[in-house]
């Protein structure tokens, strides 16, 4: 059949084996091929993926150099993919075997002259695909989160293979990557849970089996929603009511000061506020374009949506030998030196810490909104994990009050948002996607921009909405489900508590492992030794070296954990994060197997 030639290639000249082709008729099997193909994209690829500026992963992935590296000087395919979360048919040099790499290359369909392949329809008329890797946001491509990355990934085939009966060296997965308390076996707290189901199937209020309070409840919220249905959209900022209770709570956990409900949108998740911010403060390009600080270790929901909007990553790092504190100096370092190539316009707080369950003092706090006001950066607050504090002397201060407490001087010019969700602390309900976020000082006009913008997605869920207003307003004294509330609330706490003073007392045990104190949030996030012999093989692999340990400690143990190189770290330095979430006998299992495998892991490569 003939082919039909895109319109781009019309007219193009084959080229012939002439001089200027040497570059490309390389032997593939000379021990110099990928280096000369490196040198054809004009790249040094020294250093894993994820040491690479945002600026060389942007050009590693042009469409060019990805049909460079996906073909040989003729179009015949190089060779298997080194990286295990790939299954095509391409050679990835050592430095680049990322995920993202690999699946970046994996995708991309090429001709032999590299143009989208062809696709045949039942009517015999070939096209090519519109949605290329050529053609697709090349942003998207930058993207990476650990928490779901390829360790993940393997442990779900495990899953799978163990239901088939396939033999392993283990009995299960036990999955401590990600802070999902109830996929862990934390139980719901039953009153949320019966209001809910009250307002998902209203019959039930006629049901004596529920308590009184639980129904009142449930009306209440019902008359609140449009059409007294939880399957109604809401307003665009939330439920006018809820978002009342939500400035209640605010004013009294900070002891009095002034909330505006008008400063408060309800968002599916605190991850969804926290985009939605950082959408409204990226803009410029070059030098102007906006810089955003954060820690490493970081969450990688950052990571992810910076490199998704366009904007430049300034990392500060945590104090690790000062239990993973903020440090000032380190802040002003990392500013000045953003200052060069970018303007930065804002920074980003995890308190308490996630990956490293630090909870930062409030004399850190005061120095971070001096920091911000002398700098003039807009202050992003991740306080998801607020209620989660357990280690004695620590205490959860929020930025708003410390803010506030400062006088007139901060509390009226610094601007700040800040975060809160119902997937975490002792609710755990990561499922229901609920979440709020409020903005303090905010320009007007900004504002209006804001609730457009999170107009366009009409609401977040209302159900998530229903369950904030349960968070941030449970039973009271005298209502029939205080006493069980309290019980509940309080044994999920300690049980965290004794979780996260077990975690520390364990690891510290091992020979190679350091692990600071764990005094709030959900994870741990210890420092290990990795031997040198193991580091080399790791590289030669094309790994990171944590992410060759925790891959080697998933097919040999069965426990999935995320490695430190997904969160960034110290260079030099490695880490794992686990969560603290398994119950507690499971947790001793966990943390022996662990202690175990890099006993022996050590061993084995020293």
């Amino acid at each position: 059949m003939t082919r039909n030639k895109p319109h781009h290639e019309k007219g193009r000249r084959r080229r012939g084996a002439g001089a200027g082709d040497s570059a490309m008729c390389a032997d593939p099997a000379s021990p110099n091929f990928q280096s000369e193909k490196r040198s054809r994209c004009g790249l040094n690829w020294a250093g894993s993926w994820g040491e690479m500026s945002a600026t060389t992963r942007m050009r590693l992935l042009s469409p060019r150099n990805l049909r460079l590296l996906r073909r040989g000087p003729r179009g015949d395919f190089l060779g298997a993919c080194s990286h295990p979360s790939s299954s095509s048919s391409l050679t990835c040099p050592p430095s680049l075997s990322s995920p993202t790499m690999c699946r970046a290359l994996s995708s991309l369909t090429t001709s032999r002259r590299g143009l989208p392949k062809e696709k045949m329809s039942e009517n015999g008329i070939s096209r090519p695909k519109v949605l290329t890797l050529d053609t697709m946001n090349p942003t998207v491509r930058l993207v990476e989160y650990a928490v779901r990355g390829p360790i993940v990934q393997r442990a779900v085939e495990l899953e799978k293979e163990l239901s088939e009966g396939i033999e392993k060296p283990f009995a299960e997965v036990i999955k401590a990557n990600i802070g999902d308390a109830h996929a862990m076996g934390q139980q719901p707290i039953t009153f949320f849970r019966q209001v809910l189901a009250l307002c998902s199937y209203p019959e039930l209020l006629n049901d004596n089996t529920f308590p009184e309070d639980a129904k009142n409840r449930a009306r209440w919220i019902l008359q609140s929603c449009g059409g007294s249905s939880l399957g109604a959209y809401s307003p665009s900022q939330g439920i006018d009511s809820v978002r009342q209770d939500v400035a209640n709570y605010i004013e009294r956990r900070d002891g009095g000061v002034p909330c505006d409900p008008e400063n408060i949108y309800l968002t599916t998740g605190a991850s969804d506020g926290i985009v939605t911010m950082l959408k409204l403060l990226v803009c410029g390009q070059g030098i102007d374009r906006t810089g955003v600080m954060i820690s490493i270790p970081q969450y990688p929901l950052y990571s992810a949506a910076l490199a998704e909007l366009g904007a430049v990553q300034i990392n500060y790092y945590l104090n690790e030998e000062n239990c993973w504190s903020m440090d000032i100096n380190e802040l002003q370092r990392a500013v000045n030196e953003a200052r060069q190539h970018c303007h930065p316009r804002a920074l980003c707080v995890i308190n308490p810490g996630n990956p490293t369950g630090q909870v930062q003092s409030r004399q850190c706090i005061e120095d971070v909104i001096r920091f911000a006001a002398k700098e003039r950066l807009f202050l992003m607050a991740d306080e998801v994990y607020q209620d989660n504090v357990y280690a004695e002397g620590c205490q959860f201060h929020s930025f708003k009050k410390v803010l506030f407490e400062m006088g007139p001087e901060y509390s009226e010019t610094v601007e700040l948002a800040s975060f809160h969700s119902t997937s975490k602390c002792y609710m755990g309900e990561c499922g229901f996607r609920g979440g709020y976020m409020e903005v303090i000082n905010m320009d007007d006009d900004v504002k209006f921009q804001l609730t457009k913008l999170v107009s366009v997605r009409l609401c977040a869920p209302v159900p998530g909405q229903a369950l904030m207003d349960l968070v941030v307003n449970p039973p009271q004294p005298g209502d029939p489900s205080y006493n069980t509330f309290i019980k509940e609330r309080t044994a999920t706490l300690s049980a965290l508590a004794e979780k996260a003073k077990l975690t520390e007392q364990i690891l510290n045990t091992v020979p190679g492992i350091r692990c600071n104190p764990v005094q709030g949030a959900m994870y741990s996030f210890p420092r290990i030794t990795i031997p040198e012999k193991a580091i080399k093989e790791a590289l030669e692999k094309g790994q990171q070296p944590d992410m060759f340990y925790c891959m080697k400690m998933l097919e040999e143990t069965g426990i999935c954990l995320v490695p430190g190189s997904g969160f960034g770290q110290k260079e030099g330095t490695y880490h794992f994060r686990m969560t603290i979430l398994p119950p507690i006998d499971k947790l001793k299992i966990l943390l022996n197997k662990v202690k175990e495998f890099h006993q022996k892991f050590t061993q084995q490569y020293s």
